[in-house]
C-alpha cells in the first residue's frame, strides 16, 4: 500500500513569556487587538493570560508569529511605544523575509525615533548612510521622502550638514499654476507643503520655523537651484519624475563637498507634458554603473500608508499592463538592484 501523498500540516503550541507585565499589556494592545492583528496575518491562535501568551497554529507560523512578538516587545524596553502601524510594519517584515531583523537601524530625530517598516526601507536607510547620492523609486506611500527628510533632520541635528535643502518642481498635474491667487511663493508653497509636513513630523514646530528664517533649513522649487553650489548640505529632491533631463543634470551637478542628496520619485506618475521625457528615468538610464550612487526600488508590496493604498496601486499597476501602456517602472537597468555595495 503507498503511503498517503498528502499529510496534514505540523501543529506547534508555543508559551511566551514576558518579565514585565506592564510591557506585556502595551504589546498585546488594547483590547487584545494587537493580538487579533498578529492571529489573523499568521492564522494562529494567541491566547494571552497575564504577562503570557500561548501560540498554536502551524509550526512556521508559530515561528513567525514569536518573531512579531520577540520584535515587538524588544521596541518597547527599548521605550518605544508600539502602535498597530509598527505591528503591521513587523508582520509585512516578516511575511516577506521570515524575520524583522535590522532592529539596529533606526533615525533619530527630536522628535520621535524612526524605525524601517519594510526590508526596502531598511535598505534605503543604509543607502543614504553609505552613499553620496541615493535614488528611491517606487510607488507613493512608501516612505521615500519621508525617510530622507528624517535622515536630513538628524544629520542636521548631530551636526554632520549645515543646513537642508528640499527641493521639488513646480509641475501642474492637470491644474495651472499662473491661475491661483497671491504671489509667487503663496503659488510655491503647495508643491511643497508635502516636504514641510516631514518636516513639522520631525522637529518641534518653532524650531522648523526658527531654522527657515535662519537658512538652515530651506524648502524650494526645483528651478531655484540653478547656478548654485550646495555643500554640506543634505540635498532632497522630491518627485523628481517630473524634471526634465536638462533639470536634472542641473540639480546633480549641484552637489558640492561634504553634501549628501536623496532623489524620489515614482516613474508611474509623471505630470510632463505627453512627449516629454522624465529625467528621473533618463539619470537611472545614465548613471546606473557609477560608483557611490545607489539605486532603491521599492513596490506596492512597501506601501504603508491604509492597507487598502498597496491594493490600489496594485490594481493600477494590473491594468496598465493589461493594456500595454508601459508605464510603469519596475526594475531600472540590470544590475541597478544591487547598486548597494
Amino acid at each position: 500500500m503507498q503511503p498517503d501523498a498528502v499529510s496534514a500540516e505540523v501543529e506547534k503550541s508555543l508559551t511566551l513569556e514576558f518579565d514585565d507585565n506592564r510591557l506585556a499589556l502595551e504589546l498585546f494592545g488594547s483590547h487584545h487587538n494587537h493580538l487579533v492583528r498578529i492571529e489573523r496575518a499568521f492564522d494562529v491562535s494567541a491566547d494571552a493570560r497575564g504577562n503570557l501568551v500561548t501560540i498554536t497554529g502551524p509550526a512556521e507560523s508559530v515561528e513567525f508569529a514569536r518573531t512579531v512578538f520577540d520584535h515587538l516587545y524588544a521596541r518597547l524596553q527599548r521605550g518605544q511605544p508600539v502602535l498597530s502601524e509598527d505591528v503591521e510594519a513587523a508582520i509585512r517584515m516578516v511575511l516577506a523575509t521570515g524575520a524583522v531583523g535590522d532592529a539596529d537601524i533606526e533615525v533619530r530625530v527630536r522628535q520621535r525615533t524612526v524605525s524601517p517598516r519594510s526590508s526596502t526601507q531598511a535598505t534605503y536607510i543604509r543607502a543614504i548612510d553609505k552613499h553620496d547620492l541615493v535614488f528611491g523609486l517606487g510607488p507613493a506611500g512608501t516612505g521615500k521622502t519621508y525617510l530622507a527628510v528624517a535622515k536630513a533632520v538628524e544629520r542636521l541635528v548631530n551636526g554632520h550638514v549645515d543646513r537642508i535643502i528640499l527641493s521639488r518642481p513646480a509641475v501642474e498635474a492637470g491644474e495651472q499654476l499662473g491661475f491661483l491667487p497671491g504671489s509667487m511663493r503663496e503659488k510655491v508653497d503647495p508643491y511643497l507643503r508635502p516636504l514641510y509636513d516631514a518636516l513639522y513630523d520631525m522637529l518641534p514646530a518653532q524650531q522648523v520655523v526658527k531654522r527657515l528664517e535662519s537658512g538652515e533649513i530651506e524648502v524650494a522649487p526645483l528651478a531655484f537651484m540653478r547656478g548654485r553650489t550646495l555643500a554640506n548640505a543634505f540635498v532632497i529632491l522630491d518627485e523628481a519624475q517630473n524634471t526634465t533631463s536638462v533639470q536634472m543634470k542641473m540639480f546633480l551637478t549641484r552637489l558640492g563637498q561634504n553634501a549628501r542628496m536623496v532623489v524620489t520619485g515614482d516613474l508611474s506618475q509623471v505630470d510632463l507634458p505627453k512627449g516629454t521625457r522624465s529625467g528621473l528615468r533618463h539619470a537611472v538610464e545614465v548613471l546606473h554603473q557609477v560608483p557611490n550612487v545607489a539605486f532603491v526600488h521599492f513596490s506596492e508590496a512597501d506601501v504603508v500608508r491604509h492597507p487598502l493604498v498597496s491594493r490600489i496601486v496594485r490594481a493600477y499597476n494590473d491594468a496598465e499592463s493589461r493594456l500595454g501602456l508601459g508605464a510603469r517602472y519596475e526594475s531600472g537597468p540590470a544590475g541597478s538592484d544591487d547598486a548597494i555595495d
